[in-house]
């Protein structure tokens, strides 16, 4: 009986995998992929400087902040696909990112570091040609602060969180910098802040999340403890509100236009989208900042009613 048991695991092999395809289109999917996508949400950040300035109604600025938009995401995909094809070796141990498209073989790496060249030499080129010097140098200043990160920052204490907070500051003052509009303090304040807060709560829920094996993904989680990490997101949070309500109140002595004073009462959804927000923080659900802004309906229509107040704030000046 065992005899025959063994004859038929040896005669019922199960079959090899098949190796990677390398198909154009399939090649081309799997670059697409590697630049996530959902990530690109990330930079409409470009536009909140010129939003703030009342400065998006016009084809020149709007066509303007569309290539900037448009020269972030190569940037952002640049360091995507080498930190994808750095990592591959370590991503095949992981059982989420092993189905990464250059970890699971459908983009060879070197093809994976050709193509974030070219992205990486392009994207600045065209900015100084097509935009203004200084977007050209942040774009530079950014994929440098970037693959720095992707060497050896994501692996310094506090260094990262700095990094990849910089990182959302860079895409809010491209816009500026794009069309000409100076970057008053309490922007940038208030834009760094609540960068930080998101950054710290996904590295929050991540620790969460992940307790005890937290190293096999991301060594700096073995490191931090989740009552720092909360400590940084509520800090972050408080410091982003008070900047919002200094800039808000700075102008209450102006005479308005309209019977309400708009300004002033964008405060009210804007604190209450960061409190909704740290709802998700603390359960520790916060991982991805585009998912929970994007999935939470709440969060949704009090970001909606921040808009058309600050939209009304702005049409008041």
């Amino acid at each position: 009986m065992a005899e025959a048991l063994l004859h038929q695991q040896r005669t019922h092999r199960p079959p090899a995998p098949r190796p990677p395809s390398h198909r154009p289109g399939t090649l081309v999917g799997g670059l697409l992929r590697t630049t996530r996508p959902k990530q690109w949400v990330k930079n409409i950040l470009v536009v909140a400087a010129p939003a703030a300035a009342g400065r998006l109604f016009s084809l020149h600025a709007v066509t303007r902040l569309a290539l900037v938009f448009a020269l972030f995401t190569a940037c952002a995909a640049a360091v995507y696909l080498i930190n994808d094809a750095r990592d591959a070796e370590a991503d095949r141990a992981h059982p989420t990112k092993r189905h990464r498209p250059i970890a699971a073989g459908q983009v060879p790496v070197p093809v994976a570091y050709g193509v974030a060249g070219a992205l990486a030499v392009l994207a600045p080129t065209a900015a100084a040609w097509l935009t203004t010097p200084a977007v050209a140098v942040l774009l530079t200043a950014y994929l440098g602060m970037q693959l720095a990160y992707c060497v050896s920052l994501k692996h310094v204490l506090v260094v990262d969180l700095v990094v990849v907070t910089t990182g959302f500051l860079m895409r809010a003052m491209a816009g500026g910098l794009a069309l000409g509009i100076p970057l008053s303090r309490w922007f940038l304040i208030t834009t760094g802040f609540g960068a930080l807060f998101m950054v710290a709560a996904k590295r929050y829920s991540e620790a969460v999340q992940m307790a005890g094996t937290a190293g096999a993904t991301r060594v700096l989680l073995t490191e931090y403890t989740t009552g720092y990490l909360r400590f940084v997101w509520q800090l972050a949070a408080g410091v982003a509100v008070l900047g919002y309500c200094l800039w808000a109140l700075e102008g209450g002595g102006v005479p308005h236009t309209s019977v309400l004073p708009w300004r002033e009462l964008s405060v009210v959804a804007f604190i209450l989208a960061v409190l909704r927000y740290a709802v998700f923080a603390d359960r520790g659900t916060a991982g991805e900042p585009e998912e929970v802004v994007l999935g939470d309906r709440a969060l949704a229509l009090i970001g909606l009613a921040w808009l058309a107040v600050y939209a009304l704030a702005v049409a008041d000046r």
